[in-house]
């Protein structure tokens, strides 16, 4: 059985701080590298070896899948970048304390700009064309609801992941709360209306095992208690 892994990065100052980043860069919190470093202790226990890791272009995510290689002695994986694995982009809610917002537009409307599949938040009036994406042929949203980031995550899972798991290579992939949401959409076969009920937390590590066909045939969280992995 082939074996994907996937993880969201640790805590970041944005998740503490209950700030809307989506692709704004923003370091790890100490707990963060310290929930980095206790995953990787995770992984090295259970024997797994990766034939490559997948992240997306932020630090957060980055950092943290650095830090969980070399506690798992795969410092060496090769290492792939993309755009489309970054978080959903909240547009003009980023930077906003999320408590701040539903005090001004309620609880039940921050649910669905958060939660649903569909609801686009409100958008930016411009973006800035960054070089670190432009170059590879992306250009910033100026917000995007799940369906949106899960229309721009599954490409990639289609071309750069699944081929390596049909060849018998485990992956691993070190990424964000809703495009993991979006990834775990997909593999599970969740309804849209049944996404919002689907929570990633920080830090913490998902195992699926496919069959030949790239069929789930196995799904687990991984922890401490976690034995050698066949």
């Amino acid at each position: 059985m082939v074996k994907l892994v996937i993880m969201r990065h640790g805590e970041s100052e944005a998740n503490r701080d209950n700030i809307f980043t989506g692709w704004t860069d923003v370091p790890l919190t100490q707990k963060g590298i310290e929930q980095a470093h206790a995953a990787g202790k995770v992984l090295a226990a259970t024997k797994l070896e990766f034939a490559d890791v997948h992240t997306s272009m932020l630090y957060r995510a980055i950092k943290t899948a650095h830090i969980v290689m070399a506690e798992c002695h795969q410092l060496y994986l090769p290492e792939h970048k993309s755009w489309r694995l970054n978080e959903r982009h909240y547009g003009a809610l980023r930077g906003q304390n999320k408590d701040e917002v539903k005090q001004s537009v309620g609880e039940a409307q921050v649910k669905l700009w958060r939660r649903s599949f569909k609801t686009v938040p409100p958008l930016l009036k411009q973006v800035d064309e960054d070089p670190k994406y432009s170059k590879w042929g992306a250009i910033e949203p100026r917000g995007e609801s799940l369906e949106m980031a899960y229309n721009r995550l599954i490409p990639y899972w289609q071309d750069e992941i699944a081929p390596r798991l049909l060849d018998k290579q485990n992956q691993l992939v070190v990424a964000h709360g809703s495009t993991l949401r979006a990834l775990i959409k997909y593999l599970d076969g969740i309804a849209d209306a049944d996404i919002d009920q689907v929570e990633v937390p920080n830090g913490k590590l998902i195992l699926y095992e496919f069959s030949d066909k790239l069929k789930v045939i196995n799904k687990q969280f991984l922890d401490e208690n976690t034995k050698k992995v066949d």
